[in-house]
């Protein structure tokens, strides 16, 4: 049977991104815009939203140990269909219930959902890229993260006034039910690897990384989910709590996702041109002034700035990290995506519930972001050293 190039790539990267769109923007992201409305309408106190966030990242951090010790890539086909299903059923049951033991379990499965889309759906896209002969760059793939947290605020200002808490989650459950079709139908099942030739598969006779330079690495990478979390699960809370932007959480949070959608092409430009560590620097410079802008700013324009380097930011450093690694281990860029993002995720575990104390005992979010930001930079400490390590041959 004869391959289509360019409607066939053009499907399985669509899929790719209603994957993203579904397991990251309304499953695990639509908490950040509902969790003001959680606090209005539920009991949820500030500790306890921190800590149901933190079970989110928990799940997530599972689904990544999960997604790293299944090495068959039918079984990681699998995975990825059982958590779209699972995905939506997480966001729908969220509104039938208060209780927060049923809350912790099912951020905690919505958490683990993420890995299906982000981590084998990355690694399964990329794969099919690999075997089809085209560039092996994921720019337009994660372009669904940003996508998956527009959708995620513009859905919740639609709400805003006309549902409740629950039914807010209902109709996002319904939300995500239209993007599971093509997420589904559109990622076609990959194939089993052939016996190497003389070639060998792609990258099959490449070094591996040096054992530095992967410690250099996850070091850096537990340093930008640190960063990432405390704004990725407070912004509109933080924002919320300003007298003056009371009712502009939701927009903030929308131009998060809008600068998001498109960021990955210009860091891969970027990167083809700069180098890329050079510019994951670059990517973290800009998050820790948006984390510091977040942190001092009252106003409207000082908030919204935030949101744009934030939002241009994070995506793109997710993903030029995915794709280095992936591009380091081609063979099953999956399961290395998935080591790396251990990491990511065990400080996305430590990060909200500290940020929820920090932010009841002083009665503001500043401590906090001020802590991310000092991370961040620390993260850039261990980027710079990794230039100093030989460098792994990229696919």
């Amino acid at each position: 049977m004869s391959v289509t190039p360019s409607p066939g790539r053009l499907q399985v990267i669509a899929a790719g991104i209603c994957a993203l769109v579904l397991t990251v923007g309304v499953a695990r992201f639509s908490y950040t815009p509902l969790l003001p409305v959680m606090r209005a309408q539920t009991w949820l106190t500030e500790v306890a939203g921190g800590w149901l966030a933190t079970c989110n990242y928990m799940g997530y951090m599972a689904g990544a140990i999960a997604a790293a010790s299944v090495g068959s890539l039918q079984s990681k086909f699998r995975y990825y269909r059982i958590g779209l299903v699972v995905a939506v059923l997480s966001t729908v049951a969220m509104g039938m219930t208060d209780n927060l033991w049923l809350w912790v379990v099912l951020r905690f499965i919505a958490g683990l959902t993420g890995t299906a889309g982000l981590l084998i759906g990355s690694g399964l896209v990329l794969n099919w890229l690999f075997r089809h002969g085209y560039r092996p760059e994921l720019g337009i793939h994660f372009g669904g993260i940003g996508l998956g947290v527009a959708v995620s605020g513009l859905a919740a200002a639609a709400f805003a006034g006309r549902l409740d808490w629950a039914q807010q989650w209902y109709a996002l459950a319904l939300l995500g039910t239209l993007l599971l079709l093509p997420a589904w139908f559109w990622l076609p099942a990959p194939q089993a690897y052939a016996a190497p030739a003389a070639g060998g598969a792609p990258g099959a006779s490449r070094p591996a990384p040096g054992k530095a330079w992967l410690t250099l690495f996850i070091a850096a990478y537990f340093c930008a989910g640190f960063g990432f979390v405390v704004s990725a699960t407070f912004t509109v809370a933080m924002v919320e709590r300003l007298p003056e932007l009371r009712g502009q959480g939701n927009l903030v949070w929308i131009l998060v996702g809008l600068a998001a959608t498109p960021s990955c092409f210009v860091w891969d430009h970027l990167s083809r041109r700069m180098g890329q560590i050079p510019a994951l620097l670059l990517a973290y410079a800009l998050q820790i002034v948006s984390i510091v802008i977040s942190a001092l700013a009252t106003g409207l324009f000082g908030n919204a700035l935030a949101a744009l380097l934030y939002g241009g930011t994070f995506v793109g450093i997710v993903s030029l990290a995915l794709s280095i690694m992936g591009r380091a281990f081609p063979v099953n860029p999956a399961k290395a995506m998935a080591r790396l993002t251990l990491s990511y995720g065990a400080a996305q575990i430590i990060a909200p519930a500290m940020t929820g104390y920090i932010a009841a005992a002083t009665g503001s979010y500043r401590g906090a972001l001020l802590l991310a930001a000092g991370v961040m930079a620390a993260g850039m400490v261990c980027l710079v050293a990794m230039r100093r390590q030989p460098q792994p041959a990229l696919a």
